[in-house]
């Protein structure tokens, strides 16, 4: 059998307790990597460790609060000597804790400062400590999950634009800054768009409505169909092994070909 593809490496994944995070989980995990599920949803983060099962753990983190960075990150170095991949993918869009309008006109500062509590210190947080963890190993990785949302304009949701526009653009700093130190840790960002999480159900509905809701949204993607959360599984993979090891600073977009080209492209003619 081949060698697992993340074998002897230790990685920490934000927001595992769902959706895109609890997939990267389990799949770092089948790949022999030692995996810390992390979320403020314990009961949810426990039960993907039990899903996981081997070396699994669950450390409870609340990425915007810089105590907890400090204190998890000091636990992975005191219990397994090292940190080789960070996967900073906890993220909130506003909609689903309630915050009201996104919108930039009706939205509040304090839904602004909320939503970029988590998305954008959150990851400046966890750059900063996993840099702390990392440079004195032999080969980090650092993956930020952006969106493609931080490449373009959400109108109805302007927070989580922006602050996912954050994420893409000090996954760049944080990559140039460890070259410039000679640090052995690469930061990339990956950017979904229209994957099926828990993050789209206040969007999309129930019973009927939601089907025809995602219907519509297919009809926007030129693949015609929405992501599945083990399609950015497989990209966070590359990024976290050797295999991308000549690769920094990069933004991948996992979206179906959307950013390939203007919704509003002309037809073919019959």
């Amino acid at each position: 059998m081949p060698e697992k593809r993340l074998e002897g490496k230790v990685a920490l994944v934000t927001g595992a307790a769902q959706g895109i995070g609890k997939e990267i989980a389990i799949f770092f995990a089948k790949e022999g990597a030692t995996v810390i599920v992390s979320d403020i949803k314990d009961a949810e983060g426990e039960s993907v460790v039990q899903e996981i099962g081997g070396e699994a753990t669950y450390v409870h983190l609340d990425v915007q609060q810089e105590e907890n960075w400090q204190v998890v990150t000091k636990d992975i170095l005191d219990k397994f000597g090292k940190l080789d991949v960070l996967v900073n993918n906890a993220g909130i869009t506003g909609f689903q804790e309630g915050f009201g309008p996104q919108d930039p006109e009706q939205a509040s500062l304090k839904s602004w400062h909320a939503v970029h509590a988590v998305n954008s210190d959150g990851v400046f947080l966890g750059c900063k400590y996993g840099i702390q963890a990392m440079k004195s190993g032999q080969a980090g990785s650092i993956i930020n999950v952006s969106s493609r949302s931080g490449l373009i304009g959400i109108p109805g949701a302007a927070a989580y634009a922006a602050s996912k526009a954050v994420g893409r653009n000090h996954t760049k700093s944080v990559a140039l800054y460890c070259c410039e130190k000679n640090y052995p840790i690469r930061c990339n960002s990956i950017h979904p768009a229209a994957i099926l999480t828990p993050l789209w159900e206040p969007m999309l509905g129930t019973g009927a409505d939601r089907e025809e809701n995602m219907a519509k949204i297919a009809r926007d993607i030129p693949m015609q169909k929405m992501g599945m959360p083990d399609d950015v599984a497989y990209a966070a993979l590359y990024l976290a092994s050797d295999e991308s090891k000549y690769i920094t600073g990069i933004e991948l977009t996992i979206d179906g070909g959307i950013l390939a080209g203007a919704s509003a492209s002309p037809k073919k003619q019959e």
